[in-house]
């Protein structure tokens, strides 16, 4: 290959910057609109739009909590204020009458009255300064919340970075940074061209996200990574910008990793061995978290998440960062392997630790208890693949899904993927919020090689039984329960006994399933419960693609221009 000088580099680069007004078509998404090239020298993708408006959503909900949680805590602090101020009051009050006595001042009734009327004016001139300083004290505590900093670590055409600043109040600033030339200028062109409002919050710079995020520790209340591909080398950093409390919104696109096409690779991005189950993009969703909590815990932080879902071809989850060494203490309770069997669809998790109370109620950590499997399935025989660790606590703050719904619905023209979106969160809200994993109702009769009940059936004999089940936004054919699995087997064996199946060879899974007498009865009435809320409302939850190819595209030919010349 020939070797390019630095004068043919720039070249190219300043030849694909085209200037020529012709070169260029305007897109519009919600408020804001850019300048896209015809030549696709900056990355562009219509199908993130529902990407763009998720996070606009969970913005918007996260300053409404913030102000919540900061009047809440003013509240909290006037309030000691006062209890310190009226204790101080009552000791005052009980030494004047203290030392009224010794010096003999109350002898008769007539100077009692007088005596106490002084008395009660000085405590009451006393109170009253007293309550001055705590107002004044109040006063000095009371800080005004500081509008939100928000950075974008890789804004491309910066689309994304104007449509916070543009479409969400309480913002004060969006650093919006790329380390392309290209996708920096057109930014900046971005940015004059949506007008005052955009150019006095927006700003835009050529710098490596990486870099750029270690020199800015906790400085911005909210860290937007959305990668083509993975995210896993800006975590680190991602982590330590984050404001106390601020919120990290991340997106990975590598879902043939994550899923488990490359289980090595995986491993070596996201400290997690995936396994190829029906349950795989959920799975993609808890290691990710798992990734994200891993290294928030190298500096005495953790990670609680408020929403985590998979759309189309990427997963995005949405965790608020804490700084606390004692409850960073608690990852290994919220971290489990997963043994998958070979034969079957049984999964079973093993936790990392547990904990034991001591008498003077203290918490003590130890490794979990182990193996949750024999070396063989019980269901049917076969061995067991481990893949994880994954997090297994709630992916999901149920009251935080409502109040973005809710907000959602109470601003439908302002969000044009408002359809899908909303689809996804009110699926989100009927989940099962302490179940992780799920099963696959048509996956389990392809085990025993039998017609499938429908979900509603399916859905009252788990209910008949006394357990608890629901859907899942990942797939709408998946199923989440707390039922264990020799209940779901036992279930499927009373089905099958209603709906036989042919004579299946003596080594299949499906045929040493069956082979066992069901130890539950299922009663396959109809529950009042087994229909989902959206369901019996008719509200569309799974919706199709709206337009053909809606999927990732290519990177841009500039940053392909870009790595070509300089890397």
């Amino acid at each position: 290959m020939c070797e390019v000088n630095g004068e043919d580099k720039h070249h190219n680069l300043n030849k694909a910057m085209s200037t020529d007004p012709d070169d260029y078509i305007i897109i519009k998404e919600g408020e804001a609109e850019i300048l896209m090239h015809a030549k696709n020298e900056v990355f562009y993708n219509k199908a993130q739009v529902n990407n763009r408006d998720m996070s606009i959503a969970v913005l918007r909900t996260f300053l409404s909590k913030c102000k919540e949680e900061h009047e809440a805590m003013l509240n909290k602090k006037i309030k000691k204020i006062g209890q310190r101020v009226s204790s101080e009051e009552g000791c005052c009050q009980s030494l004047s009458e203290e030392t009224m006595r010794q010096n003999g001042e109350i002898v008769k009734d007539e100077c009692k009255v007088e005596g106490d009327e002084e008395n009660g004016e000085q405590v009451q001139n006393e109170s009253g300064d007293a309550s001055e300083e705590a107002a004044k004290e109040a006063d000095g505590k009371r800080r005004e919340l500081k509008p939100a900093k928000v950075l974008e670590a890789l804004a491309a055409s910066g689309l994304r970075a104007l449509r916070y600043a543009r479409e969400v109040e309480g913002i004060s600033q969006v650093i919006a940074l790329d380390n392309d030339p290209v996708s920096v200028e057109a930014c900046k062109r971005n940015i004059k061209f949506n007008g005052s409002v955009a150019g006095s919050k927006v700003e835009a710079h050529l710098a490596d996200a990486r870099v750029y995020m270690l020199m800015h520790p906790k400085e911005f209340d909210v860290v937007d990574l959305d990668p083509y591909g993975s995210p896993s080398v800006f975590l680190d950093s991602a982590v330590q910008s984050v404001s106390d409390g601020g919120i990290l919104m991340c997106t990975a696109t590598d879902m043939a990793v994550l899923c488990g096409g490359n289980g090595e690779v995986c491993y070596s991005k996201y400290g997690s061995y995936p396994l190829r189950g029906k349950y795989c993009h959920e799975m993609a969703l808890r290691i990710l978290l798992a990734c994200i909590e891993s290294h928030a815990n190298r500096y005495k932080r953790y990670i609680v998440p408020v929403l985590s879902v998979q759309m189309d071809f990427y997963v995005r989850v949405f965790v608020r960062i804490f700084t606390s060494a004692s409850a960073m203490k608690n990852t290994p309770l919220k971290l489990s392997y997963v043994y998958q069997c070979v034969g079957c669809d049984s999964f079973h998790l093993q936790c990392l630790a547990r904990t034991v109370s001591k008498n003077n109620n203290s918490v003590r950590y130890l490794p979990g208890y182990g193996p949750v499997v024999p070396q063989e399935c019980s269901d049917c025989g076969k061995r067991f693949n481990v893949g994880g660790p994954i997090w297994s606590a709630p992916i999901h703050d149920q009251d935080w899904v409502s109040s973005i719904l809710s907000s959602v619905k109470s601003m439908r023209e302002r969000y044009p993927a408002y359809d899908r979106i909303s689809a996804v969160l009110t699926t989100v809200s009927e989940e099962l919020p302490d179940v992780p994993l799920f099963l696959s109702l048509h996956n389990l009769c392809a085990t025993l090689k039998c017609t499938s009940p429908s979900a509603v059936i399916f859905r009252s004999a788990v209910i008949n039984a006394g357990f608890r089940i629901s859907g899942t936004h990942v797939d709408p054919l998946g199923l989440k329960s707390d039922a264990p699995m020799d209940v779901i087997w036992d279930i499927m064996r009373c089905w099958v006994k209603t709906h036989p199946v042919k004579a299946q060879a003596s080594d299949q899974s499906g045929s040493v399933i069956l082979a066992k007498e069901p130890t539950l009865q299922a009663n396959f009435a109809r529950a009042v419960s087994s229909l989902s809320g959206a369901l019996a409302k008719k509200v569309a939850r799974f919706l199709p693609a709206p337009e053909k190819h809606w999927g990732p595209k290519l990177r841009a030919v500039a940053f392909r221009n870009f790595r070509r010349y300089w890397m």
